[in-house]
């Protein structure tokens, strides 16, 4: 059985309880027996792995795999996994490089199936997966309660992460843009429509980078690894999110009294 997380409520009275409940339940859902047999199972075998083949030929250890890098929907595209993995991240053609969405990168350059040894065989490398296999778990569970809160609690270990690439200002901007949660959070946050995905990139570039400088005084992303400018990033989206909420539910309230009426017209 595995623990379900505390949620009262959602927006920014969520997230403050979140923040102040967040290890204790983070360590509550940890223990819990699913997450501990899994984690148990990938820690005693995944240094018998040597190749992409052999990972996604074991489903549990690719269940946990894929879970640690927020790839769960990708666990029946065993041969799309294989592919990323075995290119690798070295090679600039790789697959993995050419890919918008930044999570494959990240995964294939955690196993380095690519070098010889893959990583695989480091006495670290469980521990380092399994760190964020517990969790994105955690975010997946308050995920299905608000989804929302789950992409607040994701963007300081995608900041983080992104903070530590040497990446020029615009090779960052597109990494948040190539990694769906990171890039709805920025994207509600700064005020810009989900139809933005379909602008040509450069221009999406210069909205990302126009909106930040006007709200928060920066055009360089990874500068929101800062507590207080990430808090007020995060703020910002919740309120947003909330707002866009309401909005649908109006909306839809709207149209149905409008049908109820027009069936009403008709006796």
């Amino acid at each position: 059985m595995t623990y379900q997380p505390v949620l009262p409520t959602g927006g920014n009275l969520g997230w403050t309880f979140l923040k102040q409940t967040r290890d204790a339940q983070q360590e509550t859902f940890d223990n819990s027996t699913s997450i501990v047999v899994n984690k148990d199972y990938f820690r005693e075998n995944v240094g018998d792995i040597q190749t992409a083949e052999d990972l996604v030929n074991d489903r549990r250890l690719l269940s946990v795999a894929l879970g640690a890098f927020g790839l769960d929907e990708d666990i029946n595209n065993k041969y799309f996994i294989q592919k990323v993995l075995e290119e690798g991240t070295l090679d600039e053609d790789s697959f993995a490089n050419r890919l918008a969405d930044k999570r494959y990168f990240a995964m294939a350059e955690a196993f380095g199936f690519d070098l010889q040894p893959p990583n695989t065989v480091l006495s670290t490398f469980p521990d380092s997966v399994l760190e964020q296999y517990s969790e994105r778990q955690f975010e997946i569970a308050i995920g299905e309660q608000d989804e929302n809160l789950r992409l607040a609690m994701g963007l300081e270990r995608e900041l983080a992460n992104l903070s530590q690439r040497d990446l020029t200002e615009d090779a960052a901007w597109f990494t948040v843009m190539g990694t769906p949660a990171v890039r709805e959070v920025f994207e509600k946050a700064l005020g810009l429509p989900s139809e933005t995905v379909g602008v040509d990139i450069d221009r999406q570039l210069d909205m990302f980078r126009d909106k930040s400088q006007k709200l928060f005084g920066t055009t360089n992303p990874t500068d929101f690894v800062d507590p207080e400018l990430q808090e007020k990033l995060v703020r910002n989206f919740l309120v947003r999110a909330d707002l866009s909420g309401a909005a649908s539910t109006n909306l839809r309230g709207t149209v149905a009294l409008s049908l109820l009426q027009s069936q009403v017209s008709l006796f």
